[in-house]
């Protein structure tokens, strides 16, 4: 990453985009305190993260949904939720994430790895609202998801946005979610940011020159 200057406006869907290997999931690491950063700084609602550890970040209210979903799959789906619990106070599973997904509901006994892509990615998504964040960061939450799933994981981000002000940054690589679920988008680029703006203004020029392989 080089000179990286990213705003996530409060209340947005920001979309970060770009090729494979620009720099997406680090940048998501470094925001999260997952990766070390050699120099600059991550803001979040005007406190400093550099010398915060990953764990005080989520109990700031920042929920991370990471690339290829990395739930415990040994442990029930029950038993995944409730380990973030661990940076709450309260300590039951707000019910909320029921309502948002009636499957995990139905699979609370049933262990993690037993489940299909499309619900372990709802797990995933689960685990990270049980923190009740204020900031929802997801890596590529629909690679390898059926198309129906892809369907409610995009209605489930636009009324978490939309009704529950959950402030939403989003890596995609599907244009068409995209353009979906987002207010606002950023492109990387060999590590850097080469463009930004509403959703609207994200042109076939801009895609042509820095996301068609």
């Amino acid at each position: 990453l080089w000179d990286v200057g990213l705003t996530v406006p409060a209340g947005s869907c920001t979309c970060l985009m770009g090729r494979n290997g620009m720099g997406k999931t680090t940048l998501l690491k470094c925001i999260m305190g997952l990766l070390p950063t050699a120099s600059g700084d991550v803001t979040y609602d005007g406190q400093s993260l550099r010398h915060v550890g990953a764990e005080r970040r989520a109990g700031l209210g920042i929920g991370y949904v990471p690339q290829g979903r990395e739930i415990f799959s040994q442990l029930t789906v029950e038993e995944n939720l409730r380990i973030g619990l661990s940076v709450r106070k309260q300590k039951r599973i707000p019910e909320q994430i029921f309502e948002l997904f009636p499957v995990l509901k139905q699979m609370l006994k049933r262990r993690g790895g037993d489940l299909s892509g499309g619900q372990q990615q709802q797990l995933a998504i689960g685990r990270a609202l049980v923190l009740e964040p204020k900031l929802l960061i997801l890596d590529e939450p629909t690679e390898g998801i059926q198309p129906n799933i892809v369907q409610e994981i995009g209605d489930i981000l636009l009324r978490l946005n939309r009704e529950r002000a959950v402030t939403v940054l989003l890596v995609e690589q599907k244009l068409p979610f995209a353009r979906r679920v987002a207010s606002d988008f950023r492109i990387i680029d060999k590590g850097r940011i080469v463009a930004s703006g509403a959703i609207d203004a994200l042109t076939d020029g801009l895609v042509k020159q820095h996301l068609t392989v």
